[in-house]
C-alpha cells in the first residue's frame, strides 16, 4: 500500500489531500477532529491529486455542485452506509442525523450515525457539512461548526453571516 500527499489552500484553510495507491482517501482541515498523524499521510507528491484539485476548485468558484471522484473510503460496513448517504444529500440541502439513520433502516441509530459522520475521511467531498441535528442547529461538525457554516452558506448562495 503506498501513501502520498500533498497540501491545497482552500477558502477554509490548507486541505491535506492523501491518495492510498493513487485513489484520494483522505481530505483533512487544519486542526480536525479525528485527523489522522500526519507520519500516516505517506510521501507529498501532488501527482495522484490533479483531478480532485480542478474539481474543489470548481466547487469553491460555485460551479461544481457534484464531485464525480474515485475514492477509497476505509470504514466498517455502518460508516460506509452512513457515508454513502452522505453522498445522497443534494447540494446546498440538509438531512438531521435522526432522516440519516431512518435511511438507513436503522431509526434509533442517530448517535451512530453521528459518530460515523465524524470518522468521515474525505470531509467536503463526502458532505457531512449538510448533517444538522433534528432542531436544525449547527451541531457535530470535526472541521469546527465555523467552517460548517461557511460551507452551507456557499453551497445556498448566502452570505456566510446571513445564514444561521
Amino acid at each position: 500500500m503506498t501513501r502520498q500527499h500533498t497540501v491545497v489552500e482552500s477558502p477554509y484553510g490548507p486541505l491535506t489531500l492523501v491518495a492510498t495507491d493513487g485513489v484520494l482517501s483522505g481530505l483533512y482541515m487544519v486542526q480536525q477532529r479525528h485527523r489522522p498523524d500526519e507520519e500516516n499521510f505517506g510521501e507529498p507528491d501532488p501527482a495522484p491529486f490533479g483531478e480532485t484539485i480542478r474539481q474543489l476548485e470548481a466547487y469553491f468558484a460555485g460551479e461544481l455542485k457534484e464531485f464525480d471522484l474515485p475514492m477509497r473510503l476505509d470504514g466498517t460496513p455502518f460508516q460506509q452506509g452512513v457515508w454513502d448517504q452522505l453522498r445522497q444529500i443534494p447540494y446546498g440541502e440538509t438531512r438531521t442525523y435522526g432522516e440519516l439513520a431512518e435511511a438507513l433502516g436503522k431509526p434509533a441509530a442517530s448517535r451512530a450515525v453521528g459518530l460515523a459522520n465524524g470518522k468521515n475521511p474525505i470531509g467536503i467531498i463526502v458532505p457531512c457539512h449538510r448533517v444538522i441535528g433534528s432542531t436544525g442547529s449547527l451541531i457535530g461538525y470535526g472541521g469546527g461548526l465555523d467552517r460548517k457554516q461557511r460551507l452551507l452558506a456557499h453551497e445556498r448562495g448566502a452570505p456566510e453571516a446571513a445564514l444561521f
